[in-house]
């Protein structure tokens, strides 16, 4: 269902209408296009607390790229942003400037206590208000729990609470802001966050943390098809959210498995088919499906790289009117056959060195809600497993989580106005997001490039309101 309120207000009648109403007025956000578009265009400037550890890469990142670089100057807090790279030209922080950003990049991982939280000031005060619609805002610190001194570790985590604020800023103008902890010495791995943060790939990720670690070694990737070679499964991708994943991960150069129950495989063959994929028919809560799918895989493939835990229903109901099925059910799909799943795979040696596996958890599984305790166990259940399971992973694969908020389905076109309407706009952005938003954050963690990305939960809900 199309956001008719989002066109609406989009138009000069709504536009004034929202002004003198005061409802909000969401920008419509820009979103990947085409596989050789510029990961970011414009004008970006860059910044630097003193002694930052990242700046040189940061530097590297975006010389290569389409925009037209600027760094801090005229500020004594900002020298180091100087060391970005000979393409980005100095711009002095304390004079006008004339200039729309489409993108704020600051190295704050030089900061050694919280005095050095005035590095910040001193570089988005003046500039915060000179970003473009549908910009970005990046973050780099060192992650807290990396920090030996508290008062480093709350000048870092106080970087957590400065990019949620300004998440609800500037999410008026359709622009996004995300943080990255980096553990000491993981420059290296900062490369394909990086990209994926600036870019309209992020469209409806806004105010989230992640953290990068060292991992493996970092590989090069051809930015058009970076999941080349690579074999995905992926499950529940018969429509939605699911048919996305497998249309964005192919698009990226996987051979993808779609999966999905027996009742929906003309659907999920009519999305199989353009894609060049193969379709498997399979319950994944029959305690059959781990080895149906292992030797799935083995009849087709010598093995596989991605595992993307997609499937998942809802059958909700209060606690003390909800039937014993209905919980059973619930935690069968969308918690326990992803650990029994993933555990026959490993077992049987069939997830490749450096593979992925994403598993989709909810907002409804890090707030709660009414009506909803089997399915938010279950999501937070998600959350648990991913979490411990990164500490496990070995041969440089990696385990993360997606947490989306409203999304635009056909499940969410079916719920109440007053309550779809409610999901849509409870955000920074105004809106609700697209299939594809999910897909993109997946295909951000399964980019070989990606090594550093472990255990992270990132929820693609344009920074709603519920949760944290």
């Amino acid at each position: 269902m199309s956001d008719r309120y989002l066109k609406f207000v989009n138009t000069p009648l709504g536009k004034t209408a929202a002004q003198s109403l005061g409802l909000p007025a969401p920008v419509p956000l820009k979103r990947w296009k085409r596989a050789d578009q510029p990961f970011i265009e414009g004008d970006v400037l860059i910044g630097a607390a003193n002694g930052s550890k990242a700046i040189s890469t940061i530097g590297k990142v975006l010389n290569a790229s389409a925009a037209k670089l600027f760094h801090a100057s005229a500020m004594d807090t900002l020298n180091d942003s100087s060391k970005s790279g000979n393409k980005a030209e100095a711009l002095p922080l304390n004079a006008d400037i004339d200039r729309k950003f489409s993108a704020l990049v600051f190295d704050a991982t030089g900061m050694k206590d919280t005095t050095d939280l005035k590095a910040v000031y001193d570089f988005f005060h003046p500039t915060i208000r000179k970003l473009a619609d549908n910009s970005r805002v990046l973050v780099i610190g060192q992650d807290p729990g990396t920090c030996r001194q508290p008062a480093k570790a709350a000048a870092h985590q106080a970087l957590e609470g400065f990019v949620r604020s300004v998440g609800k800023e500037v999410g008026k103008k359709g622009s996004t802001a995300n943080l990255l902890w980096m553990a000491p010495g993981s420059e290296q791995q900062l490369e394909s966050s990086i990209r994926f943060f600036l870019s309209p790939r992020s469209a409806y990720v806004s105010g989230q943390v992640t953290r990068i670690s060292k991992g493996a070694t970092a590989h090069a990737t051809n930015p058009v098809a970076p999941l080349a070679g690579k074999v995905a499964l992926v499950t529940g991708a018969s429509r939605g959210i699911g048919a996305s994943i497998a249309e964005t991960l192919s698009r990226d150069g996987a051979t993808v498995i779609g999966l999905d129950i027996p009742p929906a495989m003309e659907d999920l063959q009519n999305v199989m088919a353009p894609i060049k994929g193969k379709a498997m028919a399979c319950d994944i809560t029959d305690e059959k499906a781990p080895k149906q799918i292992a030797d799935f895989v083995k009849e087709h493939f010598e093995g596989i790289d991605l595992v993307i835990h997609n499937a998942g229903i809802t059958r909700d109901k209060t606690l003390g009117n909800m039937p014993e099925h209905f919980w059973d059910m619930t935690i069968a799909v969308n918690l326990t056959a992803e650990e029994l799943i993933d555990e026959e795979l490993i077992h049987q040696e069939l997830l490749r060195e450096n593979g992925r596996i994403v598993c989709i958890s909810s907002i409804s599984g890090i707030a709660g809600n009414f009506g909803q305790t089997n399915y938010s166990t279950a999501k937070c259940g998600v959350i648990g497993y991913v979490e411990a399971m990164a500490k496990q992973v070995k041969n440089g694969v990696t385990i993360n989580a997606i947490a989306p908020g409203f999304i635009e389905t056909q499940m969410t076109a079916a719920m109440p106005i007053t309550i779809r309407e409610a999901g849509r706009r409870m955000n920074s952005l105004s809106q609700g997001g697209l299939p594809v938003d999910v897909a993109e954050a997946i295909a951000w963690y399964c980019n070989p490039a990606s090594n550093g990305v472990n255990g992270n939960v990132v929820r693609v809900c344009g920074q709603s309101l519920i949760g944290k």
